[in-house]
């Protein structure tokens, strides 16, 4: 089967590929989780939402970023492609 024929049929995901993790990545996501976890216990009500809110709103943005660097890649390839046949 083609490449968009697999893309058409949903058997292409690239956002659900798992990032490959390596022991700086692992540092990073621990630091995250522990202070995560330490400010879900001492934030009262009004401050626990709002850090929820923070947290939501920023995985937001970094989706949003994570799909313009996926489209900007898109295009790259696409126009690397294209010299591919123009030369």
């Amino acid at each position: 089967m083609s490449v968009l024929k697999e893309l058409y049929y949903g058997n292409i995901n690239p956002h659900e590929k798992r990032v490959v993790s390596n022991l700086e990545f692992e540092k990073h996501v621990k630091v995250i989780l522990e202070n995560e976890e330490k400010l879900s216990i001492t934030l009262k009500n009004e401050e626990k939402y709002l850090f929820e809110q923070l947290l939501a709103a920023h995985e937001e943005v970094s989706s949003l970023e994570l799909l313009e660097y996926f489209i900007e890649g898109w295009k790259l390839g696409s126009r690397f492609m294209l010299d591919t046949f123009i030369i």
